[in-house]
Formats: C-alpha cells, structure tokens, sequence
C-alpha cells in the first residue's frame, strides 16, 4: 500500500505544527489553537489510513480458489 498525497500533505502539517508547539514560542491562546489543530490533523490522518486499510486489494492469482 502507498501513501496518498494527501496522506503526506497531513502528516507534513501535523509534524509542523508539533514543531511550532515544541518550540514554545507560542501565545498561549495560539498554543491551545495548535495542539486543537494537532487534534483535528491526527484525527484525519486516523480516519485516511482506515479508508485505506479498507480498500480492497489487488487479488493475486489463485488467492479466489482458496476461498
């Protein structure tokens, strides 16, 4: 299974706004906005990777006659 684009493009931003948190150089109004912001992002990411566990696969040849 690869990774979708939109996959990276939401770990990307998970990951920099972990950074902007780690940093501490946040208001703390802007950091509460942030780890609410890590939330959502981690939340999305959990929900992408279950879709895409679901998808079916490719069926490899004689797999079906197992079945």
């Amino acid at each position: 299974m690869s990774v979708s684009p939109e996959l990276e493009e939401l770990v990307a931003e998970l990951e920099n706004t972990a950074d902007q948190l780690r940093a501490g150089d946040l208001a703390p109004e802007d950091a509460a906005a942030a780890v609410e912001r890590c939330a959502e992002l981690a939340a999305r990411v959990g929900a992408t990777l279950d879709a895409q566990a679901r998808e079916p696969d490719d069926v490899l040849p004689g797999q079906e006659e197992l079945l």
